[in-house]
């Protein structure tokens, strides 16, 4: 039995070490990871070097990029963290970017910038690219160009079994890890497409809602107009009456229509402008390399739960519903607009499900509380709707039905035959286990 962790390119950790709690924890605070060891991975070799030692050892292993998406925290094994394994190349000839497994979205978006070129990126670009990618991908210009995982040409990974391979030498696995999240193997690093563009017509118009109260169904009849470069969503938010909050925000339940077009924008806007006057207006043309603005989301670690649904329409009434309703005034609900490109099955299949959803509705609660019961009464005005769910935005536990509803009828089952064969001991602890 290996009973030690030598050669490693990168530290490791132990409960009693110095620095062991700053390398656990994430982005996401709730119920943190509290491995045995912790194996700061600066190169292939050390994932499968911790690989190996966790299997002779009859330990799990999980992996921990920024953290975001945490929710199945490990007791006891190995956590591998891949920060320090953090490398961009950008090639502009192909229009293509190889990113190492704990890159952020804002080191590709400045490493391509340059270039002309920006990625499929999403709201927030300090999160990390390939979990992002390997869950689908639902970015800023995803009707235009659909889900980052669409446009993945090559993946690097090491398999439970320790061994360094390429997913695209088996069919098979490469359709299972653009969209089954992290149940094959551990992904050192991924080769995806780039696209020409610089600059985003985009940022948020923010209504206050007892002076707009319709401004939810208005979004909603613009996005079944809009074409496909234009991408949207919108937050149902409840401000607190405190000095922390900037004036115009405070104390208010305001809609913030988050924006992101890519060719006639002001245009495109006018019906929404017609709403009304918004308490906060951040619409503008916006280099590429600042689209953290148009969504505006808060760079801070917390502990936090969310529930997900996809809905094949989104129901006027329970928009209405949402509005009024006590327990969504205790979240945050963010509803995104799908179609156009997303709809389109991919040169190389994936499996991402349920491509004709309209709609993804997300609730979202700050703190350590368990908030599922609450979670569910909120999306329960949107049930007949419902058509499956986005596992990047659900970060609560999951039951088979749950995990089940994520795909297309049948992928599950491939999905957790390809798992038997690659991880038939169950070494890897992903967040969401097929």
């Amino acid at each position: 039995m290996t009973t030690e962790l030598n050669n490693l390119d990168g530290p490791v950790w132990t409960p009693d070490m110095d620095g062991y709690d700053e390398a656990r924890l994430g982005f996401q605070r709730l119920d943190p990871h509290r491995p045995a060891y912790i194996v700061g991975a600066a190169s292939a070799k050390d994932i499968q070097s911790a690989v190996h030692f966790a299997r002779e050892n009859g330990l799990k292993v999980a992996v921990k990029a920024k953290g975001h998406g945490h929710l199945n925290p490990l007791d006891g094994g190995v956590l591998i963290t891949t920060d320090r394994l953090n490398d961009v190349a950008v090639d502009p000839t192909t229009k293509t970017a190889w990113i190492e497994a704990g890159a952020t979205w804002k080191q590709v978006i400045e490493a391509a910038a340059p270039h002309g070129l920006a990625p499929l990126s999403g709201s927030f670009p300090n999160l990390g690219a390939v979990p992002y990618i390997l869950g689908g991908g639902l970015g800023l210009m995803a009707r235009q160009y659909g889900y980052a995982a669409d446009h993945v040409r090559r993946i690097e990974l090491v398999t439970p079994d320790g061994v360094l391979r390429n997913a695209e030498d088996d069919p098979e696995l490469f359709w299972a890890l653009r969209g089954g999240i992290g149940n094959f193997g551990i992904v050192t690093r991924l080769q995806v497409d780039l696209f020409p563009v610089t600059t985003l017509y985009g940022g948020s118009l923010y209504y206050d809602l007892s002076a707009n109260p319709g401004a939810l169904e208005a979004w909603r009849e613009w996005t079944e107009t809009v074409p496909d470069n234009v991408t949207s969503a919108i937050a149902l938010l409840n401000f607190p009456d405190i000095p922390q909050v900037p004036e115009p925000l405070r104390g208010k339940q305001v809609a913030q229509l988050q924006l992101s077009i890519l060719d006639g924008g002001e245009r495109l806007i006018r019906p929404l402008r017609e709403i009304g006057e918004p308490v906060v207006d951040t619409v503008g043309e916006l280099p590429y390399t600042e689209s953290a603005k148009i969504f505006a989301e808060p760079d801070r670690a917390d502990a936090f739960s969310s529930r997900n649904v996809l809905l094949s329409a989104l129901d006027p009434k329970g928009l209405d519903t949402v509005r009024t309703g006590s327990e969504a005034q205790k979240c945050i609900v963010a509803i995104r607009h799908l179609g156009g490109a997303l709809a389109k099955e991919p040169e190389r299949a994936n499996a991402m499900g349920h491509r004709d959803a309209q709609y993804s509705v997300t609730v979202l609660s700050i703190g350590e509380q368990d908030q599922s019961a609450r979670h569910r009464a909120v999306l329960e005005p949107f049930a007949d709707h419902v058509i499956g769910r986005l596992l990047n935005f659900s970060s609560a536990s999951l039951d088979e039905a749950d995990l089940r509803a994520a795909f297309d009828e049948g992928d599950y089952d491939h999905l957790w035959e390809l798992r038997a064969r690659y991880d038939a001991d169950e070494l890897l602890q992903p967040n969401h286990p097929i």
